[in-house]
């Protein structure tokens, strides 16, 4: 019998695998609200998917920082396998996670699904993987893994990033580290003022400096909510398109936050 929350043409065996659905096929409480960002991530995806093959018939989507491929395998099983050509590829620096994805990819026969242990510098730089790529996905990717997915994005000159950024506490720890300078140099250091507001204000702080950073690069970008607050904390959805065109001001404003906020360790991060 069809679970109404499973797409039509979604695998069962692949839920099964991913642990979503039981052995028994049923779907409990937490796997049903995991599937419900999975798919709303999908549907914003499968759009700039369709745009691009529309220019690109063997297209390439790449999940940095993959973990255990949950989207990965989804969007192949929902996208990829219906078209004759295309590839997703799962980036990880775990090595265990890598190789239990390709065993999975290899039981379900999803052939054009490759899997690669790599750093970042390493997925920059490989022979294994073309000097551009079409879609570059990173779901939940934790603290600066966002940021690898953003650098390899922009190296790769990704036609669309789409990222759920979580837990970030690099901009929040630097925050920390200079909050008593802060105090003497800016009445904005009120807001970060509290430990709770420090970490807080530094996850806010740091998808704005993202967005400022991709803007600078010629894409344009939008920022939304995933899913509903009461399904996940980690919500933020930020969506960059490729247009060539770099914001008016972005820069200045970039630079202007990171030195009114006494953010200056994170320039070359943010601004290279």
């Amino acid at each position: 019998m069809q679970i109404p929350e499973i797409k039509p043409n979604q695998s069962i065996e692949l839920l099964k695998a991913l642990h979503i659905l039981t052995r028994d096929g049923k779907l409990n409480q937490d796997s049903r609200r995991k599937l419900k960002q999975v798919y709303h991530l999908v549907n914003f995806i499968e759009p700039l998917f369709n745009a691009v093959i529309a220019e690109n018939p063997n297209p390439m989507l790449v999940d940095h920082g993959a973990g255990k491929s949950y989207l990965g395998f989804i969007l192949y099983d929902l996208l990829i396998k219906q078209q004759a050509t295309g590839q997703v590829v799962g980036i990880e620096t775990r090595g265990e996670l890598v190789e239990k994805s390709r065993e999975l990819a290899a039981y379900l026969n999803f052939a054009r699904m490759d899997f690669q242990h790599l750093t970042v510098e390493e997925s920059i730089s490989s022979s294994t993987l073309p000097s551009t790529v079409d879609i570059v996905t990173a779901l939940h990717a934790c603290n600066t893994a966002t940021d690898d997915a953003i650098q390899f994005g922009l190296k790769k000159q990704a036609k669309y990033m789409v990222l759920v950024p979580c837990c970030q506490a690099e901009v929040a720890e630097v925050l920390r580290r200079h909050k008593n300078e802060s105090f003497t140099k800016t009445p904005l250091s009120e807001i970060w003022r509290h430990p709770i507001h420090t970490r807080e204000f530094g996850s806010q702080i740091t998808n704005v400096l993202r967005c400022l950073q991709l803007e600078v690069a010629g894409y344009q970008v939008t920022v939304t909510e995933l899913v509903g607050w009461e399904h996940s904390m980690k919500n933020e959805l930020i969506i960059a398109k490729y247009t060539g065109q770099p914001r008016k001001n972005a820069q200045n404003r970039l630079e202007a936050i990171l030195s009114e906020l006494n953010l200056e360790d994170l320039r070359t991060r943010f601004i290279g």
